[in-house]
């Protein structure tokens, strides 16, 4: 699911920016944009035959997403792969994704990686990252910190939350350098900003301790919410403490209540016990209201496709 929420939204960019000569694929971008993902995929057929590389990235998104077409994995690396061929950056990307993922075929991440390079070249910032996450994690290549911290800053500079989020967890946790919650703290705010709730939920517990960052309890309350609100089960648990306690917010009961038992019901660590400690201070009156809005309470919704990323 990570990658096709990639693909999608790499998709949206092309359409967007990109402006061929083909009156064909403009009436396809219509369609695409109107829904009619049967009328686009019929705009871009003729083009894409014809080796319009912009048509034959668009096809390939909608064989990987199901749009107008029955999914079909093998049909997408096709198009993506034309499109690669000459230079497309995003099919060099999503051709990437499918190998090394292995959606149509055997996963091969060496050939994926091979593609992110030539995609990164274009300053493609989701290759950059993909090519972090390889060196990071040794997928395809031979772990090398140093090099998955450069490929992560160039995307993270291009303000990708996801490249943003795992340079901040490599200087909190010191994987390969020298441990710095400052810097860990500034590219956690970047990914915040942009709506990356674990980098909120983490620059949250800096906050809290005053690590990297003043302590400020209520820019931790902050912080926490923008996560729970989104379903973040820990800054959830973390929340009702702050609310139990008084800490950067006025003392509520209720509210805690509230959010330990949705922190409970996703067995967020020591919720229950954080629950029982919170209901010896209210009435059943009060519990039973707290559980109601327990009840009725609806995530703000999904958070953007790099979240999972």
């Amino acid at each position: 699911m990570r990658a096709l929420g990639a693909m999608s939204g790499a998709l949206i960019l092309a359409l967007a920016l990109a402006c061929p000569a083909a009156a064909d694929f403009a009436a396809g971008r219509a369609a695409y944009a109107a829904g009619d993902y049967a009328a686009a995929f019929e705009q871009w057929l003729a083009p894409g035959e014809a080796g319009e590389a912009d048509a034959q990235f668009a096809l390939g998104t909608l064989y990987v997403n199901g749009e107008g077409v029955e999914q079909d994995f093998a049909e997408a690396l096709i198009w993506f792969e034309k499109a690669a061929e000459q230079g497309h950056a995003g099919g060099q990307y999503n051709l990437g994704l499918i190998l090394d993922q292995g959606w149509a075929g055997m996963p091969d991440s060496a050939a994926a990686a091979a593609w992110w390079q030539k995609a990164a070249a274009q300053a493609h910032a989701g290759a950059q990252y993909q090519l972090g996450l390889q060196n990071e994690h040794g997928w395809g290549v031979e772990p090398d910190i140093a090099e998955a911290m450069r490929w992560y800053r160039q995307a993270a500079e291009q303000n990708y939350a996801s490249a943003q989020y795992n340079l901040g967890l490599i200087y909190a946790l010191g994987r390969g350098v020298k441990p710095d919650t400052a810097e860990a703290a500034g590219w956690y705010q970047k990914a915040a900003d942009q709506g990356f709730i674990e980098a909120a939920y983490n620059l949250g517990v800096l906050y809290f301790k005053g690590d990297g960052v003043e302590e400020d309890h209520g820019e931790a309350v902050r912080l926490y919410r923008q996560a729970a609100e989104r379903g973040h089960i820990d800054a959830q648990n973390n929340l009702a403490g702050m609310y139990a306690l008084g800490l950067g917010v006025e003392q509520d009961f209720v509210l805690a209540y509230m959010w330990a038992t949705l922190a409970a019901d996703e067995e967020a660590d020591y919720a229950e016990q954080n629950r029982a400690g919170i209901a010896d201070r209210l009435s059943a009156e009060q519990i039973a209201e707290a559980r109601r809005l327990a009840a009725d309470w609806i995530p703000l919704g999904p958070p953007p496709d790099w979240i999972a990323e």
